[in-house]
Formats: structure tokens, C-alpha cells, sequence
């Protein structure tokens, strides 16, 4: 068997940055802050040079769950700062603000947006992060079952499937983005 010099071993690491870097560089950023998705992405740039002889062909869906468990990781570490901060807090508490943003809400007090993060929050987490996937990170079925531990044809029962409970959720709000209410369109012919 012949080994591997630096050099080969350097490009190999060089096309996979280029191929899984940005994905999941979007991948981090839709699930956390900015700071946090760059420490995330380094991590997983890490893992996976120094992982790099297990690296399947098809390496994107293997690098996101890689940056998944560095994800977990880092939350658990924010989790245990934020239980220390608590302990401060309680010691010596901060003056209070108010947090008035007019800028952040509309008219009626709902966009689309917030309707739709809105939704998702109401999801099991296991529907969300599929939907997730799905949507923003563009994973086909196969990609999406390396991710989810299944076979592809379950990955896309259980897609099918979180796209109806979404749509649920998103039926059950006053006004559906797009739809009229029968009392806004309608007209009282006995006038």
C-alpha cells in the first residue's frame, strides 16, 4: 500500500474546504450567531483534516454531521457559561432596560417570517431540523439520510411527512400569509 505524502494529503483537504466550507458555513448560520458559526466551522474544518482518511465521497452531508456534534458542543459549553452568569446575576444583578425596537415589528404585529419561525418552533425539533436541511441547506433525500442516520426512503417519509406538520401549523395562525379571511373579502348584500 502506498502512503500518502503531506502534499497529496494537503490538496485532498484543500478540495474539501472547497466543496463543504460554504454549506456549512449556511448550515451554521441559519442555527446560530455569527461568531459561534465561525468558531463552529473551525472545529469542523479540524475534524475533518484530521479525520480526513475517513472522509466518504459524497463529504457534505458527513460535514454537517460533524459541525452538528461541534454545534452541540459549543451549545453546551454556552449552556454552562450561561448557568455561571445566572449565579452572578443572582449575586449582582444589572439595571434594568427596556427593550422597545419599533423596528422589528409591523403593522399588525406579524410577518411572514416571524409566522413561519413561529411554525417551526411549534414542530417537534426532529421535523424542524429536517425541514431545515431540506430547505435551506438544499439536501437531497440520500444527503438528508447520511445526516439522519436512516435510509433515503425513510429520510424522505419522514420530509413528506414534516412538511405536512408544518403546513398545520402554519394553517392554524389567524391569517395564513397569502389568504384572505372570509370577513375581509366579503360584502353584505342586505345594505
Amino acid at each position: 500500500m502506498r502512503s500518502v505524502t503531506d502534499t497529496e494529503r494537503e490538496m485532498r483537504m484543500r478540495r474539501l474546504v472547497a466543496l463543504v466550507a460554504d454549506p456549512v458555513r449556511r448550515y451554521l448560520n441559519r442555527r446560530t450567531d455569527a461568531a459561534t458559526a465561525d468558531d463552529v466551522l473551525g472545529d469542523t474544518l479540524l475534524v475533518c483534516w484530521r479525520r480526513l482518511d475517513d472522509v466518504p465521497d459524497d463529504a457534505l452531508p458527513w460535514a454537517i454531521v460533524v459541525a452538528r456534534q461541534c454545534l452541540s458542543n459549543a451549545r453546551r459549553a454556552e449552556r454552562r457559561r450561561t448557568r455561571l452568569i445566572g449565579r452572578i446575576i443572582a449575586i449582582d444583578p444589572p439595571p434594568a432596560a427596556a427593550d422597545d425596537n419599533p423596528a422589528t415589528s409591523t403593522l399588525d404585529g406579524t410577518t411572514a417570517d416571524a409566522r413561519l419561525t413561529t411554525a417551526l418552533a411549534g414542530l417537534r425539533r426532529d421535523d424542524a431540523e429536517i425541514l431545515r436541511l431540506w430547505a435551506w441547506d438544499e439536501l437531497t433525500s440520500p444527503q438528508l439520510a447520511v445526516v439522519l442516520g436512516t435510509s433515503a426512503n425513510a429520510a424522505a417519509i419522514r420530509l413528506h411527512r414534516a412538511k405536512a406538520r408544518l403546513k398545520q401549523e402554519l394553517l392554524k395562525s389567524d391569517n395564513p400569509t397569502g389568504h384572505v379571511s372570509h370577513e375581509e373579502g366579503s360584502t353584505d348584500a342586505r345594505r
